[in-house]
């Protein structure tokens, strides 16, 4: 279990699943499914050395880079100066410049880059640590990257690098934000944030609906601030942006889930325990938008996943004619009743009247 909300490991692990599709369709992960975790290092571990295993297999993505090297017969196009520099020095070699498929590219590299990371930490058991090292001698043509200094929107995914979507995200999840350099320069694996834990929640959360329940339409769209059409709006520009997290449909009813993974679902004001106002807020805000002339057919949810705190929120109120409620989700038990508990939402919206 991790230390912070009681979460099985094992669940980590469909969570993953519903996240990054692969991870079911690939008989390379079937293993993961029937071992035990005792911590989630030891699961990105296993996921990323039988990933990695699976693509040097299938042979590791390549791409064009442009090389210059000193040869006996001209290849690719000829590098006058360099060539000239040659005959003065009475060497018997043409300067050429040519393209090469080469292995040391981003995507190889932010994987070499991630398995060093994982082998830094003291949880990572001698069995992943092997896994992870054998891969790595297979990726002695692929430089290390500096985790700071990588850019994730210069990854391009096109028909002959697919299979790197998920691995790219898992070590998206390892290293945004999960490093910190010691005085030596080198790099750490810190514990995993609330931060990162909520991304892989709410992404969790919308592709088990797509999976279980595409009859509901689960989408994740930007929401349209309601304003008049006076042509008043000055600064429209300068209103923030609302991006739903999960959004269900059945029939004229919508549901509007937002998915909240904190270490605290309450906080104490005046020694009163009270739900964060700026989530009530938000999902309001939302909602009215959604539904500007007050029908009652969009609803709201947030989704917590449940802490360690003695009461857990489940609550429902009618705000202006739409229903708000607020419930937790527990992740610290068997994933078949974290399955029994999304279904349980499925049937929520079906029943909304």
């Amino acid at each position: 279990m991790t230390e912070d909300k009681g979460i099985f490991i094992k669940n980590i692990y469909y969570m993953l699943s519903y996240a990054f599709q692969v991870l079911k369709s690939s008989n390379a992960y079937e293993n993961i499914a029937g071992e035990d975790f005792d911590n989630i290092e030891n699961l990105f571990a296993a996921i990323l050395s039988k990933g990695i295993s699976q693509q040097i297999k299938q042979g590791l993505y390549r791409v064009y880079t442009e090389e210059k090297d000193q040869l006996p017969l001209l290849r690719g196009k000829l590098n006058l100066q360099g060539t000239l520099k040659n005959c003065v020095q009475q060497k018997r070699v043409l300067t050429c410049e040519f393209d090469s498929l080469s292995e040391d590219n981003l995507f190889n590299q932010i994987l070499k880059t991630a398995s060093f990371l994982l082998l830094s930490s003291s949880r990572v058991t001698p069995e992943y640590r092997l896994a992870l090292r054998k891969n790595l001698e297979r990726l002695y043509r692929v430089s290390e990257i500096n985790p700071k200094l990588i850019r994730w929107d210069q990854l391009k995914y096109q028909r002959n690098n697919q299979s790197y979507r998920m691995l790219m995200n898992l070590c998206y999840f390892v290293l945004n934000g999960q490093i910190t350099t010691t005085e030596k320069g080198k790099f750490k694996l810190l514990s995993f944030s609330d931060e990162h834990m909520n991304r892989l929640y709410e992404r969790f959360i919308l592709e088990y609906f797509k999976a279980e329940y595409p009859e509901l339409k689960p989408e994740a769209p930007y929401i349209n601030w309601c304003l008049d059409d006076s042509g008043n709006n000055l600064g429209i520009e300068f209103l923030p942006t609302m991006k739903s997290d999960i959004v269900l449909h059945y029939g004229d009813r919508t549901l509007i889930i937002d998915a909240k993974y904190y270490s605290s679902v309450f906080r104490t004001h005046y020694e009163k325990q009270q739900l964060h106002s700026s989530n009530l807020y938000q999902i309001f805000t939302y909602v009215k938008n959604l539904d500007p002339q007050a029908t009652g057919k969009v609803s709201g949810m947030l989704l917590y996943a449940k802490t360690g705190e003695a009461l857990s929120p489940d609550f429902s109120y009618v705000m202006h004619k739409n229903n708000i409620c607020v419930k937790s989700l527990n992740l610290g038990t068997e994933f078949r009743h974290i399955r029994r508990q999304l279904n349980e939402i499925a049937e929520y919206i079906k029943n909304l009247s």
